[in-house]
C-alpha cells in the first residue's frame, strides 16, 4: 500500500522548465501518497555549497522520517556515484560530489550507500537527467517503504568538503568569510556568537566589522532597529552573523558576494561599543 511520507526537493532547475515536474511526476507515480514540499529551485547553477547551505537549514524542521531530494549536479553522465544516506531521523537522496558534506558535519553516526540496484531506475536512463531516471525514482520507492540495503551496499569513501572555518588570529582579532548572500541582500558569514563571544557579553568591548575595506561598527537585535542606509550586523536566524541595512542591500551597498574575507576586531582606534 502506498504510504504518506514528506519529500522534500531541492534543485538548481529553476521553474520555468520542465524539469521539476518532470521528477514530481515520477515520485507520484511510484507512491501516489508521497506529499512533495519544494524547498528551493532556485539554487544557482551547479553550485553544491549553496545547494548544501539550503537543505542543512532546513531538513531538521521536518518530521522524523523525512526524505530530502537534492539534485545539483554538474557531474550527471559521469562516473560520480549516486548515493542515499541515513541519519538517525532523516534519509538524503543525492549524487556523490559533496552536496550532503554539511549534513555529515551536523548529523551523527550518518551511514551512506551507494545506489546500485537499477531495477528500481527508468529506463533507458538517460546520461543528462539522472533526477529524473534515478534519483527520482528512488525516492518513490523509499516513500514506499523500500529499506535502504535493497538499493546497495554501505561506503566510506564518500565526497565531502571542509565548509570555511573562521581563524582566530590573535586576542583582539578573529576572520571568516560571506557563506551567502540572501534574496534581501543580507550577506550572511560564517562567524557565530560562538566565534566571537565578546560582542555578546554583559560589558562588550568596542569593536569593529571590516569586510571590503568598509567598517561596521553598530550590532542590532533586529532588521528594523537600523537607520534608512545605515549598515550594521546582526545575528539572523540560521545563526550567523550577519551584515545588513534595513530595507535595502547590504550587498550592493559593499560591492560584496560570497567568499568574501570577514574580519571582527575588539579594541583600538575607531572601534565602537556593541547596541544590542
Amino acid at each position: 500500500m502506498p504510504r504518506k511520507r514528506f519529500v522534500t526537493l531541492t534543485t538548481d532547475f529553476g521553474l520555468q522548465d520542465h524539469f521539476v515536474g518532470v521528477i514530481k511526476a515520477v515520485i507520484l507515480n511510484i507512491n501516489p501518497e508521497a506529499i512533495l514540499v519544494d524547498l528551493n529551485h532556485n539554487v544557482s547553477s551547479y553550485d553544491v555549497f549553496e545547494a548544501a547551505f539550503t537543505l542543512v537549514q532546513c531538513y531538521r524542521f521536518f518530521p522524523s522520517d523525512t526524505i530530502h531530494l537534492v539534485v545539483v549536479d554538474p557531474g550527471v553522465g559521469t562516473a560520480r556515484r549516486p548515493i542515499l544516506a541515513r541519519s538517525m531521523e532523516h534519509t538524503f537522496v543525492a549524487p556523490d560530489n559533496g552536496v550532503l558534506s554539511l549534513i555529515y558535519e551536523r548529523e551523527e553516526n550518518v551511514e551512506v550507500r551507494h545506489v546500485t540496484a537499477d531495477h528500481y531506475f527508468l529506463n533507458p536512463v538517460s546520461n543528462t537527467f539522472h533526477a529524473r531516471d534515478i534519483f527520482a525514482p528512488v525516492v518513490g520507492w523509499l516513500s514506499k517503504g523500500v529499506e535502504l540495503d535493497k538499493f546497495g551496499d554501505p561506503i566510506t569513501d564518500f565526497t565531502r568538503f571542509i565548509p570555511p572555518q573562521p581563524k582566530r588570529v590573535s586576542d583582539s582579532l578573529v576572520k571568516g568569510v560571506t557563506l551567502k548572500v540572501d534574496k534581501f541582500g543580507n550577506i550572511i558569514t560564517n562567524l557565530t556568537p560562538e566565534d566571537v563571544p565578546q560582542l555578546f557579553q554583559d560589558n562588550p568591548p568596542p569593536f569593529k566589522i571590516i569586510i571590503n575595506q568598509r567598517e561596521i561598527t553598530k550590532l542590532n537585535l533586529a532588521y528594523s532597529m537600523g537607520k534608512p542606509s545605515e549598515i550594521f550586523a546582526i545575528v539572523g536566524s540560521s545563526g550567523y552573523l550577519e551584515i545588513c541595512t534595513n530595507r535595502g542591500s547590504a550587498a550592493e551597498a559593499l560591492k560584496v558576494g560570497r567568499g568574501a574575507e570577514v574580519g571582527v576586531m575588539f579594541g583600538g582606534a575607531g572601534a565602537a561599543t556593541p547596541t544590542a
